[in-house]
């Protein structure tokens, strides 16, 4: 508020200071009550409405013919019927937001018609309050914002040599099946997503997706490799994050995250990894003939889960048969369930449509209770480390030897060159700081550094802040350095974030701390200075290695120290559910795959075309590409068979029979490699080619994952119904453990509890099965009823299970396994996570 103030005298002064008091006393509490008056800032919500969406209406309303599919199909979006009725959903919506708010006092971003019944829209607070209770309206639910969660690993998993020759070799693999990538978009001139000119694709019967054009995604670059491509960012525009010349409106990937994961998935066989001019390999996806569609719903920021609801509906309505999610929420998601969140039972209707979904399971690890993907219907994938490093060396001029990582050349004819600190070569220009982390090449004495080995140091900033390796890189090049040390900073402590970089010249990351310390003791020790502490002469010299080949044969795999763990929780109070999280794991440390040269989500491979990235995004689609390849062999199967698959003939041993590992951190952030447990890798780690040919499969449906949700504790019939439209009626199972899935878990077990599975043989032949208890898990003793059983093709066996606590815990699992053995060399693994709160004698 401007105030002004006049100066005068006397009696008139005097009247007019009391008349200008009093105005300004007034002016204030119109200001007060204007403020008061104003509405709350607008928020992105997700609602949902009563009455059926296209892929569940049966019906009901006169004049309106039924649209759903039966049997996991999907609706004909072609049809007559399903066109009227979804115009009759959005109408509806439409009505509903014009007689509850007032016209202009809202913005719909997205109306969800085909998996769900809803829309997105901006509004404030208050009008959320009066939307949450009108009559059709049976959620309202604030909108989160979501997080981005190959050369050697179809060679680690056995894909190349146990499922290619099997469903054609590499030149068919995949073939007729569509990956849908929900992700930062693609860059269709990559080699990796190249039309087959040799062999071009044909129609893909059932798939309906179109193809957005934009400057930067012209006309032809849905080549039959990719065959839809499509963006959403009404929620992202609206929350005010969206860059339209950074982000691009359009399906192109200004980040890379995208084209990464899609080639991981589906990218084309034999292309050249080619960075920096040197050759690390050739790059395949693990479905190489698979179709790529693209659903761009993340940006350089991150996303809303509006705009990822928005994908997923679109994605199952074209017609796909994989969804890949590399992303998940910030959080748990409030309400009664994690469950029953709105994205939650969005996907529960993609896998009632058939839909098999991977998803990410957070890069939060190795904390318990970090998982951020939660639901029994979704596939959530872990993240390992495989056998290939790569590894620098530097020698000191004292002889000494230290590993560290980058990916470059050596020093010229592996002879000594001057190192010099950057602290040393500062040229004392007060303008510039932070000099010792080197991204300033006009902080240097330029004469000092040419020639020389610059020292740098990797603080704080190369792991939360802007400085990166690339730029340390640049500063030495332009300084004319020969090359560069990057040591850990002692405040920082060991550098557990750097990962190996492609350099154009000798440059290393020492990521440990007391090697960092030794580095700065010797050339402390070998630099003469003055009494004012000027350097006189540079002593310490270096010479740095090659750094650009891998080395094989480490223990491997193991559970990366970053990938999140469970046990699953029910809600956001974290209590525990009983459903096992993570569900499988894959490779998700330093993946090569596809980059967009414009990508800015790491600035250490900007304007490259392949990039080393790790995280469960990268674990991710291994699955889903790996799910495609079952679903080519095996289209009738449902996403609950293929997760069924996948799970019961992973590997609980490391390459060496030893049994899985898990990064775990230590005290000086570090990490320690110590037993791992199914909270940390699920079932196991993938082994595509038996999860090909499983023998038995654990089956759930739509209808199993409703009883489910049923018996979840805290969880009313009201809120079931409310978000799944379905109605509980009679529980056909006593416990949320209960869920015919391939394991068996319980987080309170109070006394004892018979839970009951059933098992399909899925294979050609009659086949006898042995059942044992592998391991007991400590504290629980566990009874099988059957031992053995005989199964025709086709044929489904129940199992009961017993689990008996022998001792008393409090929120302490314990684990073990059962498996099944059978005549024809199949090998069931089921886990059991229990944790047993009373015992019974």
């Amino acid at each position: 508020m401007l105030l002004i103030m006049n100066r005068v005298g006397g009696a008139a002064a005097a009247a007019t200071s009391i008349s200008n008091r009093a105005m300004t006393l007034f002016l204030a509490l119109l200001l007060v009550a204007a403020i008061s008056l104003q509405p709350a800032a607008a928020e992105i919500y997700l609602v949902r409405m009563s009455g059926a969406p296209v892929s569940a209406y049966t019906g009901s309303v006169p004049g309106f013919a039924a649209t759903a599919a039966q049997g996991g199909k999907r609706a004909d979006i072609t049809s007559a019927a399903v066109q009227s009725y979804a115009k009759f959903v959005v109408a509806k919506q439409d009505e509903l937001l014009a007689t509850t708010l007032e016209t202009g006092t809202y913005k719909k971003l997205y109306s969800f018609h085909y998996l769900l019944n809803g829309f997105s829209v901006q509004m404030s607070p208050d009008q959320a309050r009066i939307l949450a209770a009108t009559d059709g309206v049976l959620q309202v639910e604030q909108d989160l914002k979501v997080q981005k969660m190959t050369t050697h690993t179809p060679d680690f998993l056995g894909v190349s040599g146990g499922v290619w020759p099997r469903v054609g070799g590499y030149q068919n693999a995949g073939e007729g099946v569509v990956i849908g990538i929900i992700d930062t978009g693609i860059d269709p001139t990559h080699p990796s997503f190249a039309s087959n000119t040799d062999r071009p694709y044909g129609y893909i019967e059932g798939f309906s997706g179109t193809c957005e054009e934009a400057p930067e995604f012209p006309k032809g670059s849905c080549n039959g490799k990719i065959i839809g491509a499509r963006h959403f960012a009404g929620a992202a525009i609206a929350g005010g994050d969206f860059n339209a010349s950074r982000d691009y409106a359009s399906p192109f990937d200004a980040d890379g995250h995208g084209s990464h994961t899609a080639a991981t998935a589906a990218g084309n066989h034999g292309v050249p990894v080619d960075v920096k001019g040197y050759n690390y390999g050739y790059a395949s996806g693990m479905a190489p003939r698979a179709r790529i569609a693209v659903y761009k719903a993340l940006y350089p920021f991150g996303g809303y889960i509006s705009d990822v609801v928005a994908a997923v509906d679109q994605a199952v309505q074209d017609g796909v048969d994989i969804v890949s999610l590399s992303l998940g929420p910030t959080s748990a998601p409030p309400g009664v369930s994690t469950f029953l969140n709105v994205f939650d039972v969005e996907l529960l209707f993609a896998v009632k449509a058939g839909v098999f979904v991977a998803q990410a399971t957070g890069n939060s690890g190795p904390a318990q209770t970090s998982i951020l993907s939660f639901s029994p219907w979704i596939t959530s994938v872990a993240a390992s480390i495989t056998d290939r490093s790569y590894s620098n060396t530097i020698v000191l001029g004292n002889s000494y030897s230290i590993k560290g990582v980058g990916l470059s050349p050596p020093t010229p004819n592996s002879s000594p060159i001057r190192m010099v600190s950057a602290l040393d070569a500062f040229a004392g220009n007060s303008s510039f700081v932070n000099v010792d982390e080197c991204q300033q090449p006009g902080a240097f004495n330029r004469d000092l550094v040419q020639g020389a080995v610059l020292l740098c140091v990797y603080s704080f900033s190369f792991e939360f802040g802007s400085a990166s390796v690339k730029q340390v890189a640049d500063t030495a090049k332009e300084l004319g350095a020969t090359g560069f040390v990057l040591v850990a900073d002692p405040q920082l402590g060991s550098a557990s974030k750097a990962d190996p970089s492609p350099l154009l010249i000798p440059g290393i990351v020492v990521t440990d701390l007391n090697a960092s310390l030794a580095i700065l003791r010797y050339y402390n020790e070998s630099t003469i200075r003055d009494a004012t502490g000027s350097v006189k002469s540079f002593g310490a010299s270096v010479v740095i290695g090659d750094g650009r080949d891998a080395a094989f044969g480490s223990v491997a795999p193991v559970v990366a120290t970053f990938s999140s763990r469970g046990p699953d929780i029910l809600n956001s109070q974290s209590q525990l559910a009983d459903v096992l999280k993570p569900d499988i794991m894959a490779p998700g440390y330093l993946i090569w795959s596809a980059w967009s040269p414009r990508g800015a989500d790491e600035s250490n491979f900007y304007g490259e075309r392949f990039a080393m990235l790790s995280g469960t995004s990268m674990a991710t689609p291994h699955i889903a590409g790996i799910a495609a390849l079952i679903k080519q062999a095996h289209p009738e199967w449902s996403p609950a068979a293929i997760t069924s698959a996948l799970m019961t003939t992973a590997n609980v041993y490391d390459k060496d029979g030893k049994p899985l590992l898990a990064q775990n951190p230590t005290s000086n952030f570090s990490s320690s490699i110590g037993p791992g447990t199914a909270f940390d890798f699920g079932a196991g780690s993938v082994n595509p080619t038996n999860a090909l040919d499983p023998g038995l499969i654990f089956e759930a449906a739509f209808e199993n994952y409703i009883d489910f949700l049923c018996v979840v504790p805290g969880v009313d019939p009201a809120s079931v119904r409310d978000s799944t439209g379905a109605a509980c009626g009679t529980k056909s199972l006593s416990w949320a453990s209960d869920l015919n899935k391939p394991y068996i878990t319980i987080a309170n077990l109070v006394g004892s509890r018979t839970v009951t599975r059933t098992v399909t043989n899925v294979h050609s032949e009659t086949e006898t099965y042995k059942v044992s208890i592998d391991r007991e898990p400590p504290g629980v003793a566990v009874t099988i009823n059957p031992t053995s059983f005989t199964a025709k093709s086709g044929e489904t066996i129940p199992l009961f299970i017993t689990l008996r606590a022998t001792t008393s815990t409090t929120n302490v699992f314990s684990f073990g396994s059962i498996g099944l053995t059978g005549s024809l060399g199949h090998y069931i693994h089921m886990p059991l996570s229990v944790s047993p709160n009373s015992a019974v004698s």
